[in-house]
């Protein structure tokens, strides 16, 4: 595991949008797993610039991304769909053909069947896009005695759902349900990026670099087990988990 320590948040987006225009300037018709949620809002700031100033095209990238919420419509504000949009997809030179985020409303078992397939389609990730729940949990892969290998329908626990209360009106409003991808879905990508920051995160990101254990508990400790694995924390976060280098 490769553990990157940055002076500040903004240090840390830039490092790992500096790492996805490399890999896109390389390989162009690359497949980017996605993340949705506040965390890497500056980072797409950085590629959109990127884009924009002639340094990175995303003509021929592919991406899909790692959830959904079950129960509401692309169109509305709080979709994966319509965040990616308008944080990513509008402002940069991609085919939306080429981007893929499941389905939220419908047949919930057959939208998770299609996000498994697409998972698969053409080949796994080059690079796979993380944040982290204040749980440890990745994607929507929450904390349980059992962690599911694909992509399937998840419970959100309480913690998960007053985290993406802030997003939403009232509390009542956040589904409490979701599509995501499964672990064993993010562990087959070739190279795993994770960015977190904030004190909040602190229990899940000492778990996960400090500690020996491997445990469905925390389920970013399974990215312990990946081969190619890059953490990126700011320094405050470093500090608070105790982690020297």
């Amino acid at each position: 595991m490769n553990v990157v320590v940055t002076k500040s948040y903004d240090e840390s987006c830039a490092y790992v949008a500096d790492m996805i225009c490399k890999l896109v300037n390389e390989k162009p018709d690359c497949k980017l797993g996605l993340a949705t949620g506040g965390t890497p809002v500056p980072m797409y700031k950085k590629l959109i610039e990127a884009n924009k100033a002639g340094k990175v095209d995303f003509s021929r990238v592919r991406t899909v991304n790692l959830d959904e919420y079950c129960g509401i419509p692309a169109t509305h504000d709080q979709s994966y769909r319509y965040f990616m949009n308008t944080n990513l997809f509008d402002h940069i030179n991609i085919d939306k053909a080429n981007t893929y985020v499941a389905q939220g409303m419908g047949d919930a078992e057959a939208n998770a069947a299609a996000l498994e397939a697409k998972v698969r389609e053409g080949g796994v990730a080059d690079l796979q896009l993380l944040g982290i729940g204040n749980n440890g949990h990745i994607a929507f892969n929450e904390a349980a005695d059992v962690l599911h290998a694909t992509a399937h329908i998840e419970k959100l626990t309480e913690s998960t759902i007053q985290a993406n209360s802030r997003f939403f009106e009232k509390k009542e409003d956040v589904p409490t349900t979701a599509i995501t991808m499964g672990m064993g879905d993010i562990l087959a990508a070739k190279c795993v990026v994770l960015i977190a920051t904030g004190l909040a995160k602190t229990d899940a990101i000492r778990g996960l670099v400090m500690d020996d254990a491997i445990t469905t508990r925390n389920p970013s400790t399974m990215l312990k087990m990946h081969e190619n694995v890059y953490v990126v924390i700011d320094q405050e976060l470093a500090d608070a988990v105790g982690y020297k280098g």
